[in-house]
């Protein structure tokens, strides 16, 4: 996110976040209203009720699913985003949108000119759309990176010059399709038309989830292999970091002293692991023959194992990141994967490098129940230091309700974590159980936009834009 001159998050947020463990494990998991205080069902422009907020805030809707734009309609699955400021005024978002399918389902898809396409047969992609903030409109949307596949989250290139798309899936020619998947993608920050999509291959290919670039240009990167198989967390040290095309090394983390640790779930709160980085030896394996993906290179060499790492946020010290593992932790959701793993309702992860070869990775929050955190997806580092969550619901175990939202089951929020160390939610989607996804402020830190994913029907999906009364809370 851009970076605020009054925003550190350093270690006093840090210690805030560990006194929350310390107090969760207390008990005090029903405590009462933090943040902004209660929240209440409100309308849009349009007049449709789709999230409750805290008193003083207010949202205007636009890019809903289906609507009409320019090469195309506004496709399905909305997810990771980014927030970058024009000479004009005017806030560009470049959003990802999680598309599964093949052609010849045109209409659900990302459209574009056919020239610029990776796969002929694939329909993910990103959209770009300029955000009037006076207005509250949004004055233009186009199509910018197409051909790709399932477009899950992302993060910011090095020093905000564009923004990095990542596929959530190793599908190829073996699936059907035209191309081999599993690649990062660059998207300029400037483009002006659909940019002809490149994957940048020396980042690995996996089932990406998210990346982010450092003050140095290391490209950090998340990995959601599915819960229960084991995600590595990755950097990219790169030749030249303002062309990631020109190669470098693929590297995952692992726990010195402790080679293959399982960050899944018996962690301990306040402890510092001196991790190093194992170099994997062929970053684009052929997969299609069987050859070994990232994480089991990595995880021979001694590579430390999560459970579904999901969103990933570079601190305001351009250099340590915070990371989401959206499964991992000790309070269970119920049930088991195939092999035996039980999902649990999610970690928070912060790694601080100390060298150029390591650094300290802490575990700074753990969910102790679905009611306070449930299967945390994107994050973001507020411009007031705190952390704010997407949830992503989607297990069928739990059958989790909210009171504002009694008719929908696995409801999702946006969900705080303040300077107090006290969680709190801040938005409740009240549309439909669509996770909500790509949080991310405006550069001027006024206008929170998240996207709700939408679930493939005209108008399930859509784009917010939020403003209220933000310096009364910690977001």
């Amino acid at each position: 996110m851009r970076q605020f001159g009054a925003s550190v998050l350093g270690a006093a947020t840090l210690a805030a976040l560990q006194a929350h463990t310390r107090w969760a494990h207390a008990g005090a998991i029903q405590g009462g209203v933090a943040g902004y205080g209660a929240l209440h069902p409100l309308a849009d422009q349009r007049g449709k009720v789709v999230l409750a907020l805290p008193q003083g805030f207010s949202y205007v809707t636009f890019s809903h699913l289906g609507e009409a734009v320019a090469g195309g309609t506004v496709a399905r699955n909305l997810d990771g985003m980014a927030a970058f400021a024009r000479a004009d005024g005017t806030v560009r978002l470049i959003r990802n949108h999680e598309v599964r399918n093949k052609a010849g389902d045109a209409a659900a898809g990302v459209g574009g000119p056919d020239g610029t396409r990776y796969d002929r047969l694939a329909m993910g992609g990103c959209h770009v759309l300029d955000f009037d903030l006076v207005i509250r409109k949004c004055v233009r949307e186009f199509v910018g990176l197409n051909g790709t596949l399932v477009n899950c989250a992302g993060g910011y290139a090095w020093k905000q010059r564009g923004w990095l798309s990542c596929e959530e899936t190793t599908d190829g020619l073996a699936q059907g399709y035209a191309q081999k998947h599993g690649y990062v993608f660059y998207v300029p920050a400037s483009l002006e038309r659909t940019h002809p999509a490149q994957p940048l291959k020396a980042l690995g290919r996996f089932k990406h989830e998210a990346a982010t670039a450092d003050r140095n240009g290391i490209v950090y990167q998340t990995e959601d292999a599915g819960t229960g198989r084991g995600s590595g967390f990755y950097r990219f040290v790169p030749h030249q970091a303002t062309d990631l095309s020109q190669g470098g090394s693929l590297q995952m983390l692992r726990v010195r002293q402790q080679p293959h640790y399982d960050a899944r779930q018996n962690q301990r709160a306040d402890e510092s692991l001196a991790c190093d980085w194992v170099t994997i030896p062929t970053p684009d394996a052929d997969l299609e023959d069987a050859a070994p993906g990232c994480f089991a290179q990595g995880f021979a060499l001694g590579g430390a194992q999560f459970n579904r790492l999901e969103g990933l946020w570079l601190a305001p010290d351009g250099r340590s990141v915070y990371f989401v593992s959206t499964s991992g932790g000790d309070a269970k959701q119920g049930g088991r994967d195939a092999d035996g793993f039980a999902p649990a309702y999610g970690q928070i992860w912060h790694f601080q490098p100390t060298s150029d070869q390591g650094g300290i990775l802490k575990r700074v929050f753990e969910s102790p129940a679905g009611s306070v955190l449930d299967s945390p997806d994107n994050l973001c580092v507020t411009p007031r230091g705190g952390l704010l969550v997407c949830e992503d619901d989607a297990s069928p175990d739990d059958n989790d309700r909210h009171e504002l939202a009694a008719d929908i089951a696995n409801v999702n929020r946006l969900v705080g974590l303040g300077q107090d160390g006290q969680p709190f939610a801040f938005a409740v989607n009240l549309l439909n159980n669509s996770e909500l996804a790509g949080a991310c402020f405006s550069p001027d830190g006024n206008t929170l936009f998240v996207n709700v994913f939408g679930d493939g029907t005209p108008g399930s999906g859509m784009t917010c834009a939020i403003t209220g009364p933000w310096q009364d809370g910690p977001l």
